[in-house]
């Protein structure tokens, strides 16, 4: 993998940006299998090279020895084998090499939101959220993909995300956030009024209606 971000670099003959729309590939393709690649129980090893030289700032930009990759379909196949392990750590995973990256805050980051009225199969039309990613993924909020609001305990500075796939969230820029705050609904959550939004049927809570409150004042 090193040697395809070296040569990708090296060869960069554009200036598309992270953010500009093009497709993402599926996936970094495995190179020959060599002998004794395999253990004993017939799966393949996968070599851990340590730390590659990545880092995901806190805007979703992807940088390789400290600068920024320009390269749109580069950063959509790197992102498409970025794994997240229970500590925590962000892993670069091939079917034959591994290694660890940084990411300030989420890999990904929700530019844009769409909602609709669409049928989930309840026989009634529901409020569907629909975001779309700095890389062109599109998730729609459900259980499957839930919408987290972090709010810091001192300042109450809400930190909004969405789960795109296991482990791997994508934070909901200050825009979105404000669009998604809009359609907020109060629902008593445990006894206490809550301010939340609804897509698929689940009920996401924002904060608290007192504290919004309180901060407002």
């Amino acid at each position: 993998m090193q040697n395809r971000m070296r040569a990708e670099e090296n060869s960069r003959p554009g200036t598309s940006q992270a953010g500009t729309s093009q497709g993402c590939p599926t996936g970094i393709a495995a190179g020959p299998e060599a002998p004794g690649m395999r253990g004993a129980n017939g799966l393949r090893r996968k070599h851990e090279v340590g730390h590659y030289a990545i880092r995901i700032d806190r805007n979703g930009t992807w940088y390789y020895q400290g600068s920024p990759i320009n390269r749109k379909e580069l950063v959509c196949l790197f992102a498409s084998v970025l794994r997240r392990e229970p500590d925590g750590s962000y892993w670069l995973e091939t079917p034959v090499e591994r290694g660890r990256i940084e990411v300030e805050d989420a890999p990904f980051v929700a530019v844009e939101m769409v909602w609709k009225d669409c049928d989930c199969g309840s026989g009634r039309p529901q409020q569907c959220l629909a975001f779309r990613t700095n890389l062109d993924q599109i998730v729609t909020a459900n259980a499957e993909h839930p919408i987290r609001i972090h709010v810091d305990p001192r300042t109450r500075e809400p930190r909004p995300y969405i789960l795109v796939r296991p482990g791997l969230e994508a934070k909901i820029n200050r825009a979105v956030f404000y669009e998604l705050v809009a359609l907020g609904e109060t629902e008593v959550v445990d006894g206490r009024e809550v301010l939340g939004v609804w897509s698929e049927g689940v009920f996401f809570p924002i904060d608290e209606v007192s504290a919004i409150d309180a901060a407002a004042e």
